[in-house]
């Protein structure tokens, strides 16, 4: 089987939080029959003990929502005691999960860092931008509990990023947002755009337009090459460079292939993406279904094709290295299209390009300097250097090796 990775919605929509710009908020409408949605021992174990049944290089389980810390932190020692239970000797299981941080207190997360989980913790920025969209149920703003729920997580030593939805109330203040963010001890930052249509395809309220996106991009990768690509972790910026320095996509939406992992929602339903939990692609249900059978499945093949399918202009454009048209769901009209921010990913990597091709530079040459220091009895003083200079090693990196 080609490796792949579980996206859970163990609560599937239901959430403590009313955010306005939600994709997720309506989903509960696929599930009417009951208005609390909780997954229960016997689909939580199918869906461990089937998976790790599979042969992967790691078993990695995502755990998401809606509001996943709804389930509480038993069910997620009970997580734990099934991977224990199922997993062979040797195997590396990776859990990680994506919160709004407001239900976390320590005993919670004295869990989580015992076993290693990756936390994200959803924060658009300081409390006027936050709390514009990120409101409880009753429309009270969260900001305050999320910093409570950080404070905890950082004094018990859970290892966590921050996750910022890009949307119209903070995509004009990306430096603020960053130094905010970096200025709080907060170093590991994933920037997403919200991306939201009507059914007549019209852009929501709170969706970024593509040149606010770009200068949102710039204002930002401004300040991180200033002073802190040695500092502060940019997921984007960081699979840039990944892709540069070693060929290999480490997001979905920069990818050729939209068949990356599977979503599987409380019931044991599953779905291709997050953004298509949608009835006309449910895949099956992993209390009937194999893993085989469901990666197979021609619907699943379909949907990840569809990633190429791009706009002929893309094909022509030199950053589709790195963006491959976008994700599916910024290509409102159809999979053919340019994707709804196409003009601020080009303002952007026009922007930066050059200064993320020197720091790939470099991150290489450190790599082989290491890697001689490392192992010098590996390469004879007057074998040509693998730096790929032309030069003997003697006369090129081994002087200074």
């Amino acid at each position: 089987m080609k490796p792949f990775s579980l996206l859970i919605k163990p609560t599937s929509a239901d959430c403590n939080l009313h955010c306005e710009y939600c994709f997720y908020l309506d989903r509960h409408t696929l599930y009417p029959e009951s208005k609390r949605h909780r997954m229960s021992d016997d689909v939580l174990e199918q869906m461990i003990s089937g998976y790790m049944s599979t042969r992967q290089p790691q078993y990695i389980f995502n755990w998401q929502g809606g509001e996943p810390t709804l389930m509480g932190a038993t069910f997620f020692r009970k997580v734990i005691q099934l991977q224990q239970k199922y997993g062979k000797s040797g195997v590396s299981v990776a859990n990680s999960l994506q919160t709004n941080a407001t239900l976390i207190d320590d005993k919670f997360a004295q869990l989580l860092a015992e076993y290693n989980f990756l936390v994200g913790v959803s924060l658009d920025g300081p409390a006027d931008v936050h709390d514009r969209y990120r409101l409880t149920i009753k429309g009270r703003g969260s900001h305050r509990d999320v910093l409570n729920g950080i404070k905890c997580l950082t004094r018990n030593k859970v290892d966590f990023n921050i996750l910022i939805l890009v949307n119209s109330a903070n995509v004009g203040k990306g430096r603020e947002i960053y130094r905010y963010l970096r200025d709080m001890g907060l170093l590991y930052h994933q920037y997403i755009p919200c991306v939201e249509f009507d059914g007549n395809n019209e852009p929501m309220p709170f969706t970024v337009t593509a040149e606010d996106w770009g200068i949102f991009l710039c204002d930002i990768f401004d300040e991180w090459i200033r002073t802190d690509t040695r500092k502060v972790s940019v997921r984007l910026f960081d699979s840039i460079l990944m892709k540069m320095v070693e060929n290999i996509y480490c997001e979905c939406s920069m990818d050729r292939n939209c068949c990356q992992y599977f979503v599987v929602e409380y019931n044991g339903d599953v779905y291709p993406c997050d953004f298509y939990v949608e009835s006309d692609l449910k895949l099956g249900n992993i209390m009937e279904d194999s893993w085989e059978a469901l990666q197979q499945s021609p619907r699943y093949a379909a949907f990840g094709q569809q990633k190429t399918a791009w706009d002929p202009a893309c094909s022509a454009c030199e950053y589709l290295p790195y963006c491959s048209g976008d994700c599916l769901k910024h290509r409102p009209n159809s999979p053919q299209g340019l994707s709804w921010l196409c003009a601020g990913w080009k303002q952007f990597y026009q922007h930066s390009i050059s200064d993320f091709r020197r720091l790939a530079s470099s991150i290489i040459k450190e790599r082989r300097q290491q890697d001689l220091r490392e192992r010098p009895s590996d390469i004879g003083r007057n074998r040509p250097c693998p730096c790929g200079s032309g030069k003997k090693y003697k006369k090129c990196c081994g002087q200074t090796a």
